[in-house]
C-alpha cells in the first residue's frame, strides 16, 4: 500500500536543491503529486505532496533525505496525508480561482492584513502570494509603484458585496484593490481602449478650450457635472460645444503642445505595443487633439468628435454623430470583431459616465481616478497609481514590463 507525505523544506537557497531532493525520492520511485517553492532573501520554503508507492520504502526514503537536507544546513518536516484528507483537497482544487491585485505606491502589513482578511471572510483560501513589482528601495519615497498578487481559491459567499468592501478599504487606505476571475482571457488580453480626456491627458480638452474662449468657469462647471452622470453627455456636449463658436483655429495646435500625459501612460502603451497589443482611443472629445496623441504615442484607432471649423473659426458644431457613451461601447465591439478578438480580451479604460457602457463591455474595463459613480459602477479601478498600473492587472511582472 502506498503511503502519502507532505515534505516542507526550508533555508538558505543554492543552485541545485531541486535536483538533490528529486533525485534521493526517484531512486525509490516516489511520485509527485504537487510541488511548489518560494525564494524570499535568498531563503528557500519548498513544499512537495509525494506518494511513495510502498510504504515499506518510507522509512529509507525519510531516511536519506534526512541524511542529506542536514548536510546542506537545510530544516525538514515530515507529515503524513491519509488518502481522505488527499481527496478532500484534490476535490478543492477544482474550485473557481480568483486574483486580488493589491497596488500602493508602498506595501505596508495593514494593507495585506485587511485584504486577507475580506477574503477570508467570503469563504476564499488563499494558495499563493506573489510580488509582481521590483524589490522596493529602503527608502518609501523613491518606490512609484508596488504590486502584491494573491491567488485565491473557492467560491465568494456575496462576490458583489466583497467588491464593495474591497472598494471601501482601498479609499481607507490610498491603495488599489483589484478582483478578477483568474481565466484563460486574464493573460492572454489583445485590445486596449482608452478615454483620452483625463485619462491618457490630464486635462479635458474642451475646458482649455473654453479657458481660451474666456467661457472657461462655465464650460468646466457643465463638464464636471456630466462627468459625475448629473448631466445626459450628448446634451452637455452640445451645450458645451455652442460656447466656443467663434474660437480662432490657430488655439488648437497651441493647446494639443501643452497637453500633459497622465502618469505611466507612454511606458504602458509602449509596452502594449511591443507585446502585439492594439490599442485606440474612444474619445467623446476631438479628433484633432486625438490624433495628436495618435502620432506621439503609436495608437492604432481614433474615433472622436470632429469639430467643425469654417474660415479659420470654430462653428460651435461637429460634423457627424457625437461618440457619445453608447457610440464607445459599439466602436470597442466593431474593432474587436474586426481584429479578431472576443471581447473578453479586451481592457477599457475611461473615467465618467460616458464611459461606464465600454467598461461594461470589455473582459477588463478600469475607471481610472475616476468620479465616485464611475469607481462604484465599474468592476475594477485605479485611483492612486499610473496608467501602467494596468500590466500588473493583467499579471506582468517588473522584469517583463521593462
Amino acid at each position: 500500500m502506498s503511503e502519502l507525505v507532505l515534505i516542507n523544506v526550508s533555508g538558505r537557497d543554492k543552485p541545485g536543491l531541486t535536483s538533490e531532493i528529486t533525485g534521493i525520492m526517484g531512486r525509490y520511485e516516489v511520485r509527485i503529486l504537487d510541488i511548489g517553492q518560494a525564494v524570499i532573501h535568498d531563503h528557500l520554503t519548498w513544499g512537495i505532496l509525494a506518494e511513495i508507492p510502498d510504504e515499506s520504502k518510507a522509512p529509507p526514503v525519510i531516511r536519506d533525505l534526512l541524511f542529506r537536507l542536514h548536510a546542506l544546513d537545510l530544516q525538514v518536516r515530515f507529515a503524513p496525508i491519509t488518502v481522505e484528507e488527499y481527496q478532500l483537497w484534490a476535490e478543492g482544487r477544482n474550485r473557481a480561482r480568483y486574483i486580488v491585485t493589491l497596488l500602493s505606491r508602498d506595501i505596508k502589513a495593514e494593507q495585506i492584513a485587511k485584504v486577507s482578511a475580506i477574503t477570508a471572510r467570503y469563504g476564499l483560501n488563499i494558495d499563493n502570494i506573489s510580488r509582481l513589482s521590483a524589490r522596493p528601495s529602503l527608502d518609501p519615497t523613491e518606490n512609484r509603484i508596488a504590486c502584491v498578487e494573491f491567488s485565491v481559491r473557492g467560491a465568494p459567499s456575496d462576490a458583489e458585496q466583497l467588491r464593495s468592501d474591497f472598494l471601501r478599504i482601498a479609499a481607507e487606505m490610498n491603495v488599489d484593490i483589484a478582483f478578477q476571475e483568474d481565466s484563460i482571457f486574464r493573460r492572454n488580453r489583445r485590445l486596449v481602449v482608452f478615454d483620452m480626456d483625463s485619462t491618457l491627458i490630464e486635462a479635458e480638452v474642451i475646458d482649455e478650450l473654453a479657458r481660451e474662449a474666456g467661457v472657461g468657469d462655465q464650460v468646466a462647471d457643465i463638464t464636471e457635472r456630466a462627468m459625475q452622470g448629473e448631466l445626459d453627455f450628448s446634451q452637455s456636449f452640445a451645450e458645451r460645444l455652442g460656447l466656443l463658436k467663434g474660437l480662432d483655429e490657430s488655439v488648437l495646435e497651441r493647446i494639443a503642445q501643452r497637453l500633459k500625459l497622465t502618469e505611466g501612460a507612454e511606458h504602458l502603451i509602449s509596452r502594449l505595443k511591443s507585446l502585439g497589443y492594439r490599442t485606440a482611443i474612444l474619445s467623446g472629445g476631438f479628433t484633432y487633439f486625438a490624433q495628436h496623441l495618435q502620432r506621439k504615442l503609436g495608437i492604432d484607432y481614433v474615433h472622436a468628435n470632429e469639430l467643425e471649423i469654417i474660415d479659420g473659426k470654430v462653428t460651435g458644431q461637429v460634423s457627424g454623430p457625437i461618440v457619445d457613451g453608447k457610440r464607445k461601447a459599439q466602436l470597442l465591439l466593431e474593432i474587436a470583431e474586426k481584429e479578431h478578438i472576443s471581447r473578453e480580451q479586451v481592457i477599457a479604460v475611461g473615467d465618467g459616465a460616458n464611459d461606464l457602457p465600454m467598461l461594461s463591455q470589455a473582459g477588463l474595463g478600469v475607471a481610472f481616478r475616476a468620479k465616485p459613480l464611475v469607481k462604484e459602477s465599474a468592476r475594477h479601478s485605479i485611483s492612486t497609481l499610473g496608467l501602467d498600473a494596468i500590466l500588473y492587472l493583467i499579471g506582468f511582472r517588473e522584469s517583463e514590463n521593462r
